[in-house]
């Protein structure tokens, strides 16, 4: 014979019930590799919200020559559990640093995700015509160049890839950080193509705006169309989860500045971030509440500002 319910239970029942009545879902809790936390965001995202910077990664691929950080297996399954965690759409595939300039993963990757996923590539200046066309019918929508990591095309080769790309209406990605940008801020100038800066252009703490990259940065957005990622929190916060606040000062300049050029990005699997130490990709999408209050700012970052950068 069964036990008696308890009230608690029976309460519990009740408000089950009165929840499917209503037609609706409990928010169900969701691990997800590489991802502290297993709560939904309290942010609902818009139809078509897109994660606009995350990586796979792959051990049947080798890792290019010199490259440092080889992060574990991150695999297009995994990601797909973040999708459904964070309630994303669309999504953009970077190329790390850990593959250089063999973008086999990358293509494989967005071939696997099918129409809601772009990519972007690392090249040299050797690239030929033929394999853009090819990387552009993949899904390929620009080139990553860093100056943070070894791995990938040398930032010589910045101008003459910017030069090959511009017909085909790709854009220059810019992993580099605040000090760098200034250092590279007439080159990026002279781009025949925009420059999308990753991580809110690695600005250092406690600069924030008030580091003479953000100048450049935002001279480049307004003369030269340049967008940029709120992505990264983490990486040169200070203050720590779950706020982040001082990059949170950052990323709300950048939305003073220019919300039609800014995008956001989980920046899964965190390669950076040491495995027992990964942030809360729930909690990095809550931040944008934050940081863009107005609804109609944060959709146009998450739905419209992606669609027009990556041709969704």
């Amino acid at each position: 014979m069964n036990a008696p319910m308890t009230r608690r239970a029976h309460l519990a029942a009740l408000m089950a019930g009165a929840a499917l009545g209503a037609g609706l879902r409990p928010a169900a809790a969701q691990t997800v590799p590489w991802s502290s936390g297993t709560e939904r965001p309290t942010l609902t995202v818009p139809p078509d919200a897109t994660d606009c910077h995350h990586h796979i990664y792959d051990a049947r691929f080798p890792a290019a020559p010199g490259a440092t950080l080889r992060p574990p297996d991150a695999s297009v399954a995994d990601y797909r559990l973040l999708m459904r965690r964070l309630g994303i759409t669309r999504h953009v595939v970077v190329q790390p640093s850990t593959y250089g300039t063999d973008n086999s993963l990358l293509v494989e990757s967005v071939k696997a995700f099918g129409s809601t996923a772009r990519g972007i590539a690392m090249l040299d200046a050797a690239v030929t015509p033929d394999a853009l066309k090819r990387l552009d019918g993949a899904g390929i929508r620009g080139v990553r160049f860093g100056t943070r990591l070894p791995g990938g095309a040398p930032i010589t080769d910045l101008v003459p890839v910017a030069r090959k790309i511009a017909d085909l209406g790709w854009h220059i990605q810019l992993v580099s950080d605040g000090n760098r940008i200034v250092d590279l801020a007439e080159t990026l100038k002279g781009l025949p193509v925009p420059v999308v800066f990753d991580h809110m252009g690695h600005l250092p703490e406690p600069a924030g705006p008030d580091h003479p990259g953000f100048k450049v940065i935002a001279d480049l957005i307004e003369t030269r169309g340049a967008w940029v990622k709120l992505t990264g929190a983490y990486i040169a916060s200070k203050v720590g989860p779950p706020t982040y606040a001082d990059r949170g000062r950052l990323a709300r300049a950048y939305v003073a500045l220019a919300p039609e050029r800014l995008v956001w990005g989980s920046d899964w699997p965190h390669p950076t971030a040491p495995a027992d130490a990964k942030p809360d990709d729930a909690g990095l999408l809550d931040l944008l509440a934050n940081w863009a209050p107005d609804e109609a700012v944060r959709n146009r970052i998450l739905v419209a500002n992606p669609a027009k950068l990556y041709g969704f």
